[in-house]
């Protein structure tokens, strides 16, 4: 399993676990653990064979457009020279994610016809339109793989709308899961809620619609409506104008930030505190994020952007992708009706109890490599 970034490091280490249990003989390969990594592997393998050098001076550099270039040519030279041992020798090698996709196409060119090449296509707009050359030639990539893993029927069709044989694409629905828990001194460092609690957790980023989030707050607070709003996660978007609107507008006490690579069990602490949790993405096919809250049994107000538009309903409170106004409408009885939002937390509970397992998943996957390999 190769994931160089570690960019769903969760998702990673359930699937590793699980097909582990199943009997299989299993590597993750990564870059160097960081202090917010929450990775315990359990009867697999985990290496680190990516960014070695970049992470190193990590610290030292900060992450600006420096240590991005660095992390490029550290990673190209990586896919172009770099050890394949672990990968050549393998029967699969299953890639989560693809960094960078000049680079990536290069290293699976070294690999290709000698280990089974699976990708698991997390959403079908990898980059979500902010690609640049990091996703340059994502799409004729995907042709260099034996098999494609999605997580919905959604990203099935827009692979099959861009030309990918649907033979060559398998459906295995993403089943819930759990952050690290939160400790009580993870707990104690977040502060106990004065009003409702909102929270956006995660990176943020501009698909991810947290101005929408900012708009509807505004006018919910200009109407007299009283919550809080936590932001609580590492942006890759320019923050300031949002922070500087609620400010001005005279909400500053309203609003909480939590900014950073924050520790799962610091994201923990910050769900089991919250009363609603918010995902007003623009645009999206299957979110982790929503995917391991559910079992804290809160309210969620999400859009309806891919797999949020499948969820049955009264999962879920949702709102048309891409309004404020509408967002605005769908959090107005959350804000101040309690026994709403306990209703909506005990279904969105039920629901993660219902979906599937990472055994389920294991098996599948594990069944897809047997007929790639026959």
């Amino acid at each position: 399993m190769v994931d160089p970034s570690l960019f769903t490091g969760r998702y990673d280490d359930n699937l590793c676990a699980a097909m582990a249990h199943e009997g299989a003989n299993v590597t993750l390969l990564g870059r160097p653990m960081r202090d917010t990594d929450a990775i315990a592997p359990c009867g697999y393998r985990y290496r680190p064979r990516f960014f070695a050098r970049s992470e190193a001076v990590r610290a030292r550099l900060g992450e600006g457009r420096g240590f991005r270039l660095l992390k490029a040519a550290e990673y190209a030279a990586t896919c172009a020279l770099g050890r394949l041992d672990g990968m050549i020798d393998a029967d699969v090698v299953h890639m989560q994610w693809l960094p960078l996709a000049p680079a990536d196409r290069l290293l699976l060119g070294r690999l290709r016809g000698k280990p089974v090449l699976v990708h698991t296509v997390h959403n079908a707009d990898a980059y979500h339109a902010d690609a640049g050359v990091q996703g340059r030639g994502y799409r004729a990539m995907l042709d260099m793989f034996d098999a494609l893993v999605v997580h919905g029927d959604t990203t099935r069709a827009a692979l099959v709308g861009q030309g990918v044989d649907p033979r060559r694409v398998l459906v295995t629905p993403h089943p819930p899961m759990r952050l690290a828990p939160a400790a009580p001194v993870d707990l104690e460092a977040i502060p106990d809620p004065a009003l409702p609690r909102l929270l956006f957790f995660g990176t943020l980023r501009p698909y991810k619609g947290v101005d929408l989030l900012i708009d509807a707050c505004l006018s919910l607070w200009r109407a007299g409506h009283r919550f809080e709003l936590v932001l609580a996660g590492k942006p890759f978007m320019d923050v300031a104008p949002l922070l500087a609107r609620v400010k001005q507008a005279g909400f500053a006490d309203r609003l909480i930030t939590d900014f950073g690579f924050l520790k799962e069990q610091r994201l923990d602490a910050h769900m089991a505190k919250a009363d609603v949790m918010v995902f007003p993405y623009r645009h999206i096919d299957s979110s982790g994020a929503f995917l391991s809250a559910l079992h804290h049994g809160k309210a969620m107000a999400v859009s309806d952007a891919g797999m949020f538009g499948q969820l049955p309903n009264g999962v879920a409170a949702r709102a048309r992708a891409g309004s404020a106004a509408a967002l605005e409408q769908v959090l107005l009885p959350l804000v101040g009706d309690a026994g709403a939002r306990q209703d909506y937390g005990r279904r969105a509970r039920a629901y993660g109890e219902a979906m599937g397992s990472w055994k389920d998943m294991a098996r599948t996957t594990l069944a897809l490599y047997g007929t790639l390999l026959s």
